[in-house]
């Protein structure tokens, strides 16, 4: 297979996907290609989400915090106010972020919505500079925090956060944070994918293998049960600085003597350095 990286858009398929096409890297590629399409409007839809609930969330946490000046130092209480903040603003209730929290006003996490609460005490600030601008506005940024991984070490992993001032009676008290961890949500990415491709199979026809990555600079970071040489092999094409705009990088790959397509298209909702991408293989 002559491995070569190609620009092309869903044109392609009627060509690659003829009875006598033998180049299955070809041809999981163009497959990739329209599921990492789908996989961008997934990201669109569920940025918004956090774009449009947390800002209203944070006044819900607001009156709470009026209500119960204590807020900040009654960890119960602070988990039931976050509880509820989701319960009120109905993009909050859907949003796919893996962990929201309560941070106060120096950017210590007060406490997080998760029963096993890594965050609490740990400094956001430090992991996510941008973040000090949330005293003032709603703001989006990346960066790593260990306690918000979503594997466990030796692997790497990193987070999209989003944070909202939660102001009381015109001073911020506060921070309502939401994200994900890169791996928490290459996961939840390849579980909606492989629905679409079930309910698209027709009966009897056999089911691809398919890993979904978000591609951070020169890193990819896969589902957390995803083989690292799949999410090295996806990093070491770099395919961020082959694609500009809304752009797909595609191409044929070998990864450990089986044939993958790969298809690599930007998130600007994620950031400006962040894409996603999906490796299938139908063989």
């Amino acid at each position: 297979m002559k491995r070569r990286a190609v620009l092309f858009g869903l044109a392609v398929l009627p060509a690659v996907f003829t009875v006598a096409c033998k180049d299955y890297g070809k041809i999981s590629a163009a497959y990739a290609t329209r599921d990492v399409a789908f996989l961008a409007e997934t990201v669109d839809k569920d940025v918004g989400e956090v774009r449009r609930g947390l800002p209203e969330g944070a006044d819900a946490l607001a009156a709470d915090w009026k209500a119960d000046p204590s807020l900040d130092k009654d960890l119960k209480a602070a988990k039931r106010a976050l509880e509820a903040a989701r319960r009120k603003v109905q993009d909050l209730r859907i949003a796919k972020a893996t962990f929201f929290a309560l941070a106060d006003d120096a950017g210590n996490v007060i406490r997080n919505d998760q029963e096993q609460d890594r965050m609490a005490g740990k400094p956001l600030f430090g992991s996510f500079p941008a973040l000090v601008e949330a005293k003032g506005k709603y703001i989006e940024t990346v960066g790593s925090m260990p306690e918000a991984a979503g594997v466990r070490a030796p692997r790497a992993d990193g987070q999209w956060v989003a944070a909202a001032p939660i102001r009381v009676d015109g001073v911020t008290r506060g921070l309502y944070v939401a994200g994900w961890s890169w791996a928490a949500y290459a996961y939840r990415l390849e579980f909606a994918l492989r629905g679409k491709i079930r309910s698209e199979l027709e009966t009897r026809a056999n089911e691809p293998l398919v890993y979904v990555f978000l591609v951070v600079g020169k890193s990819a970071f896969g589902a957390p049960v995803t083989p690292e040489v799949s999410a090295k092999a996806v990093a070491d094409l770099e395919p961020l600085a082959k694609i500009k705009g809304n752009e797909t990088f595609a191409q044929g790959l070998e990864i450990t003597g089986r044939t993958f397509g790969v298809a690599v298209r930007r998130v600007p909702s994620l950031g400006d350095d962040v894409g996603v991408a999906v490796l299938r293989s139908e063989t």
